[in-house]
């Protein structure tokens, strides 16, 4: 029997098992998930959490409800992985041998990279909403606060869901509007990028909302520390920002067993063919989600296309046929813009976002660098797709790979 070890249970590790599930021969197949952590967690929810409009048990839900016989779940961190020998030692000093390997650990904050940050300011005010904690934090304190200048802040990138701090910053214009206190507050977005996005069309585009909303962008902001008894960021060429509260998204890091086992790069992400997400270094070890160095966005809509069309490749690959470079880097994100609006962008590796429609060229129904009504009803009902569809490995009527169809060149 051939043995394939999931490393992480979060979106990318649980929808791979269960496509596997559906389509493998598991008489022929022994597959085990590694995951140190009980509960799966929405993560695109925490983004509306400190506004109040989900609340914890909106974004949680037991990973057992996901992970079924015959799939094998193990809860433990990983201490190491021996790529060599082909094990992997867990913390339950319990050990894994493996035929073939999938990294889907994700990537998590580390506010104690940036000098001050994560000091006795931490969770007063300095927070941040990339976590379930945090963001329950981050909704207290925003529901008392007065007003004054909000900074938010992205330390370095790659980092998750690249959108979330944009979607964060026009929830904040939208909720300090609601409570009559938008008066009182000075929105101010700190970005390493030279602009609101990474792409030229949807910085311009973003830049100019940005600017409507009266939200201040200062760009190529590379913060170098924290000055929590002041309250001031410092970038390195000595720029000083200060806040009243600051809200951040710290330095984004891949898993400490990638360190320990030698497998990744400086951010512990593990390097891979960007096209088929295998290894550069061992050819039986694939990375899915945020966990590789793949330039594509880390966002789960990301994993699920490039989930579709790993599995086939895996299956051609296991029967001893070349791996295809099948992925684009495809990737498409709901931006919520406030008041009841949001937008979308869709694109690759090659293509930057661009205006139109989608997913039906001319049709729809969401539009692309375009606020609409639609678009922030997509993204509250991607909740229930996620739970219900791409959780489960089920398919979802969604082209893997980035089309030009619909999109307007400017």
């Amino acid at each position: 029997m051939k043995k394939l070890v999931i490393l992480g249970a979060g979106t990318a590790g649980t929808i791979v098992a269960n496509r596997f599930k559906r389509v493998m021969d598991l008489d022929e197949w022994q597959i085990t998930l590694v995951d140190p952590d009980p509960i799966h967690y929405y993560q695109p929810g925490f983004l509306f959490i400190p506004f109040g409009m989900y609340t914890r048990k909106d974004v949680i839900k037991p990973k057992r409800d996901y992970i079924s016989a015959p799939l094998t779940l193990i809860q433990s961190a990983v201490e190491e992985v021996d790529p060599v020998q082909r094990l992997v030692r867990l913390a339950n000093k319990q050990s894994l041998s493996y035929d073939y390997l999938i990294i889907a650990t994700g990537t998590d904050i580390h506010p104690e990279e940036t000098p001050g940050m994560a000091e006795h300011e931490w969770g007063k005010s300095i927070h941040s909403f990339y976590t379930l904690d945090t963001s329950l934090k981050l909704n207290q304190m925003l529901h008392n606060w007065e007003g004054g200048r909000l900074v938010v802040n992205v330390v370095e990138n790659p980092i998750k869901c690249p959108v979330a701090p944009l979607e964060f910053i026009m929830l904040a214009d939208w909720h300090f509007h609601k409570h009559g206190k938008r008066d009182r507050v000075e929105i101010i977005y700190a970005t390493p990028l030279p602009g609101a996005f990474t792409k030229p069309v949807a910085s311009r585009l973003l830049g100019e909302l940005l600017e409507r909303k009266n939200i201040q962008v200062e760009a190529d902001f590379m913060i170098e520390r924290v000055e929590p008894d002041t309250k001031k960021i410092v970038s390195y060429d000595e720029r000083e920002i200060e806040y009243d509260l600051l809200v951040t998204v710290p330095l984004n890091k891949g898993a400490e067993f990638v360190a320990r086992s030698g497998l990744g790069n400086e951010l512990n992400y593990v390097p891979v063919d960007q096209y088929t997400l295998r290894s550069k270094a061992y050819d039986n070890i694939f990375v899915l989600g945020d966990a590789s160095d793949a330039p594509a966005s880390k966002a789960g809509a990301t994993a699920h296309f490039a989930i579709d069309l790993f599995t086939e490749n895996f299956l051609r690959y296991v029967e001893g046929h070349e791996l295809k470079p099948y992925f684009d880097g495809h990737a498409n994100c709901f931006i919520e813009t406030g008041f009841g609006k949001g937008l979308m962008i869709d694109f690759n590796y090659e293509q930057e976002p661009l205006p139109g429609r989608y997913p039906l060229p001319g049709i729809g129904p969401l539009t692309l660098l375009e606020e609409s009504e639609f678009n922030h009803w997509g993204k509250l009902m991607f909740r229930w797709m996620y739970w219900h569809l791409l959780l489960k490995g089920m398919e979802v009527p969604l082209p893997s790979e980035m089309s030009m169809s619909g999109k307007r060149l400017v």
